[in-house]
């Protein structure tokens, strides 16, 4: 690798752009920054006072200007195809947990409608301090390229990266060193950056960056599913970076400093005392979820086959609480003490190009463990977390690649693919050596790596038509919904979690509606009504935290500790405390008072328009909402038999089936044929209660009631009516 004077020297202006620094008032700064790599325009624009009135921030703002950049025809690799990053009003404050996030909206690679995601570190604040509550790219660079916001300075500059390394080990090190004014400086640096595996795949992630004092190295956190990290090597950016120096509490001007602390004063004492007896994501982060999930039977195991494994004890919590480096400074934004971003700072590499050295690895999170682990059939904690790096390293979504990963070996053990097709690969389940190797081969585009990086759903057709693959038997295991790979959660059991991954609107991603904990856990959605009800509220909810630019871990992660004492059921789950604090912060910050409904309302005027922007680009109807057969029950008799008692027992009780003399494929067909029937009641009741027609499509007069009755939307519904 060049030095970093060498890359430096190598690099060509392309534009520069001089702006006025700064400008937050009660959460925003009211404007967004425009580029264009095509033909090198950089510009600020106003963010217009109606958008700011129907959409809000953070999420909204993504989506209303990809909304006016794209159009129906529009694919994700065309250059008016844009990539947006926004924050909220309450992105960057210091005095709640969990502020400090970045939203992303673009056209998925792989749904080919509008994805958004939430990841921490500090570009999203940075770019706020900067003086802009958005930045759009668009267009198409000719070469490798990176976007420099500095903040301080008032000034963007666009300009070539021809010599830095394409890989997120070194890169964030090479930014974060090359753009500060000194290693004191290296804290106000933040950079967006991908890898190689991005540009081999619909797969790739963008990483944001925020450095770590007390080990002295750059950290990073995620912006991952939908394939946004393939939008951003396609348009040949190698980073976005932004440097702002300058943070004090009170940077975003709230107008009433008292309820923001008074919220925040109450949070932080909660978590400080309750949090090593609750979650514990002070010590383990999400991770502390393994065993729980294991032991209620919905710890993905085999590609979804199963919930549970008897060797789940060697990749269980406390498994991890001795691998991660504890008493260390673990929050992905300044004065978050939930302090979840965990860090292993002790293990060595078996494989690929950094072989034999030490490296500094993520936590892992849950999804980590149960996608690379119990689903892939591995219960190594080394290998999940070196494969986990690798992910990361080549820019690689780690849950869509794991999804993938479980769906080659389940079609490896059937005979569908072998070595001869893999190129010498053996991807039995639990084939962890192989499965590292599969990852180097995605990241550095060779052979098989090619196949795997396509996901799911393009390799279900692929494995079909080339191969004569059953395709319904693919269609049956292939866990993605839209095109987009399922989450790392068992949802068999769990029509809450069906509806919450089938009915998401950008695809199966449990941060929309994560209700397997609720309804598999806590047993607090015993009712049909009750998960109906659900999958219109809490959608919704947790919505706004992408408006606001906040995390949701620490509103169902925490809880007070007379909560359960004071609420049951789903109010219990709502956290009525919690959300009070949000309505706090709220009116802290803007000076606006919301009451719940009115937290809602902000929140369905932006989920709305992304239904209606999914049926704009050819999708978002009833069909698009349909769980592949093994996320509502079992495809193999062998998954069957191993639930057979439960499995009959709701065929006699709940279907009111007479099971006596049936064969086991008579069951399993009655099973499913009752599953189904099940799935799509729910699918009408979710629909009513969100204001949608039978095919799941806003209606006028829901448009109406949101606000966002606009020409466009009401005329592409009408059309869809007459259709």
């Amino acid at each position: 690798m060049k030095t970093i004077e060498e890359m430096r020297r190598a690099h060509k202006v392309l534009a520069t752009y001089s702006f006025t620094p700064g400008g937050v008032h009660a959460g925003y700064t009211d404007r967004r920054l425009y580029i264009n790599l095509t033909t090198n325009v950089i510009e600020e624009r106003p963010i217009d006072p109606m958008v700011k009135e129907k959409f809000t921030g953070g999420r909204g703002y993504g989506m209303y200007y990809l909304w006016q950049a794209v159009k129906p025809t529009t694919h994700w690799n065309d250059p008016e195809n844009e990539l947006i990053f926004c924050a909220g009003p309450l992105t960057g404050i210091t005095q709640y947990p969990g502020a400090g996030k970045m939203h992303s909206v673009t056209i998925s690679p792989e749904t080919g409608v509008p994805v958004d995601n939430n990841g921490g570190g500090y570009l999203a604040p940075y770019m706020k301090f900067s003086g802009f509550d958005a930045v759009e790219v668009q267009g198409k660079a000719a070469e490798d390229i990176i976007i420099l916001i500095d903040g301080n300075k008032g000034l963007v500059t666009i300009e070539t990266a021809p010599e830095e390394p394409d890989n997120s080990c070194d890169l964030p090190e090479v930014l974060h060193e090359m753009y500060a004014d000194g290693a004191g400086d290296r804290k106000n640096i933040s950079v967006a950056v991908s890898g190689a595996g991005a540009e081999h795949s619909v797969l790739g992630l963008i990483h944001v960056s925020y450095w770590d004092a007390k080990r002295n190295h750059t950290r990073l956190k995620q912006l991952a599913r939908g394939g946004p990290g393939t939008v951003f090597r396609d348009k040949k950016i190698k980073a976005v970076v932004v440097h702002f120096a300058g943070t004090t509490p009170l940077i975003n001007n709230p107008v009433d400093l008292g309820p923001i602390k008074t919220a925040g004063g109450r949070m932080n004492k909660e978590i400080l005392t309750l949090d090593h007896t609750h979650s514990r994501m002070r010590e383990i982060g999400t991770a502390n979820t393994v065993e729980i999930l294991d032991k209620v039977d919905v710890l993905p195991v085999k590609n979804f086959k199963f919930g549970s494994d008897a060797r789940t004890v060697d990749i269980r919590s406390d498994v991890w609480f001795r691998l991660i480096s504890q008493d260390m400074p673990d929050g992905c934004w300044l004065g978050c003490t939930m302090s979840c971003a965990h860090g292993i700072d002790t293990v060595q590499l078996k494989t690929g190009p950094l072989k034999g050295q030490k490296v500094l690895i993520d936590g892992p999170e849950y999804e980590t463990v149960g996608g690379l682990g119990s689903n892939t059939g591995s219960f190594d904690p080394l290998f999940v977390a070196e494969a986990s790096f690798y992910c990361d390293y080549y820019g690689i979504d780690l849950v869509g690649f794991a999804t993938t990963l479980a769906f080659l070996m389940e079609c490896y053990e059937n005979g569908i693919i072998n070595k001869e097709i893999t190129g010498g690969l053996d991807l039995h389940f639990g084939s962890d050596m192989d499965a590292l190797e599969l990852i180097h081969r995605l990241g550095e585009g060779r052979g098989f790596g090619l196949v795997a990086g396509l996901g799911v759903h393009r390799l279900k057709k692929l494995l079909a038509q080339q191969y004569h693959a059953n395709a319904d038997f693919l269609n049956d295991i292939g866990m993605e919904i839209k095109g987009m790979e399922v989450s790392e959660y068992m949802s068999k059991d769990s029509l809450a979690q069906q509806g919450g991954y089938a009915m998401a609107t950008k695809g199966p991603q449990h941060d929309e509606a994560w209700l397997i904990f609720m309804d598999q856990v806590k047993g607090q959605l015993p009712t049909f009504d009750d998960k109906a009800e659900a999958l219109s509220f809490f959608p919704l909810f947790r919505t706004w935290f992408s408006l606001m630019g906040l995390c949701k871990l620490p509103w169902n992660d925490s809880e007070p500790r007379d909560n359960r004492d004071k609420y049951t059921g789903m109010q219990a789950a709502k956290i009525p405390e919690h959300i009070e604090n949000y309505l706090l912060l709220y009116r802290g910050m803007t000076g606006t008072a919301l009451d719940l409904d009115g937290l809602l309302a902000q929140s369905k005027r932006v989920y709305d328009f992304q239904r209606v922007f999914n049926l704009r680009m050819g999708h978002g109807t009833r069909e698009d909402d349909w769980m592949p057969y093994r996320g509502m029950g079992p495809v193999t008799e062998e998954e069957y038999l191993s639930r057979a008692e439960r499995y009959e027992k709701q065929l006699t009780e709940a279907a009111h089936v007479d099971i006596t003399g049936m064969s086991l494929r008579q069951k399993m067909g009655a099973l499913r044929e009752y599953r189904e029937s099940q799935y799509r009641q729910l699918q009408d009741a979710v629909y009513a209660r969100r204001g949608w027609d039978a095919d799941g499509v806003p209606t006028l007069s829901t448009l109406k009631n949101d606000g966002i009755d606009f020409p466009e939307l009401v005329e592409l519904i009408k059309k869809h009516a007459r259709a």
